[in-house]
């Protein structure tokens, strides 16, 4: 059985320098896909992007956790602060869910806005996946799951890490104490959406075997990486990264992803970790290509 690998970089939209350190590390490195912030503040250069960039998979990146809604502010005020905008992680959201303070109807009706922007700018998604991994959320990933069919998008991100592919990633790492807060977060995550993977084969909805990256998110290193790409298991394995450059536009942002994406373009377009997928056997794939085998 062969191993396949999809890298696939989120946030492509949020920023220019977010955008060019994606296309970097697509034309001269390992990554294969990328998901879209419809709501990215370039998300019309992201487009520009993407006319021009041959071969990188483009699925919708959900989001509910920053910047303005796709659909009119009135429309979903549960999902908004008092400045219409969205507000806080996932545990803020997984709070709302839990007192009824989020209302289903309207994270459909701005996750079919998101997605319906995208594909009315000429791109038909391979995949879904959430910002944050919001999608894994009670009752979000059946609404993800309903609006794949709808659009006839093939893939979506489990975000269940592989126990194993967690610890060869994080070889090489110094600060221990982030990779497991976010480790924690990993396992949290798989007890939220436990099924997800079987929902998704019921619904006819293709997933990656395998998912790895949320340990270390902003953590990944160059023995990581390669260390992952020798352990690579049969079957298809997603590795999510956040590549980019810190321009001014995400300095004023609340993510803490910000020198460490420059560092993810520079392992991921590494000569030595090019090489070795190729010394390994490893095939390259996007989320289109996983749904046209099934």
């Amino acid at each position: 059985m062969p191993r396949n690998l999809i890298v696939n970089a989120d946030d492509l939209g949020w920023t220019a320098g977010v955008n060019r350190g994606i296309a970097e590390a697509h034309r001269n490195g390992i990554v294969t896909s990328a998901s879209l912030l419809a709501n990215g503040e370039a998300f019309a250069e992201a487009m520009e992007l993407a006319r021009d960039t041959r071969g990188l998979g483009l699925g919708v990146h959900l989001n509910l956790n920053d910047g303005p809604p796709v659909a009119p502010r009135e429309s979903v005020p549960s999902l908004l602060n008092d400045s219409g905008a969205f507000d806080g992680g996932p545990d803020g959201l997984l709070l709302k869910i839990a007192t009824r303070g989020l209302t289903m109807r309207e994270v459909e009706l701005e996750w079919n806005a998101q997605i319906s922007k995208v594909r009315d700018a000429g791109i038909e998604p391979t995949h879904l996946d959430g910002h944050k991994h919001v999608h894994m959320l009670p009752g979000l990933f059946e609404i993800a799951l309903r609006l794949a069919k709808r659009h006839g998008i093939g893939a979506i991100r489990v975000s269940h890490e592989a126990s194993n592919l967690r610890l060869a990633l994080s070889t090489g790492h110094l600060r221990a104490g982030v990779v497991l807060k976010q480790g924690v977060q990993a396992r949290g995550l798989k007890l939220l959406a436990r099924d997800a993977r079987e929902q998704a084969e019921r619904a006819g909805v293709s997933t990656a075997d395998y998912f790895c990256g949320i340990a270390q998110t902003g953590e990944l290193t160059r023995e990581g990486v390669a260390r992952l790409l020798r352990s690579l298991p049969e079957g298809t394995t997603e590795l999510m990264c956040h590549p980019g450059y810190a321009d001014e536009a995400l300095r004023k942002t609340s993510t803490r992803l910000q020198g460490s994406r420059q560092k993810e373009v520079e392992i991921l377009t590494d000569m030595e970790i090019r090489n070795l997928v190729a010394s390994q056997g490893i095939r390259l794939i996007d989320y289109a290509f996983l749904a046209s085998t099934v």
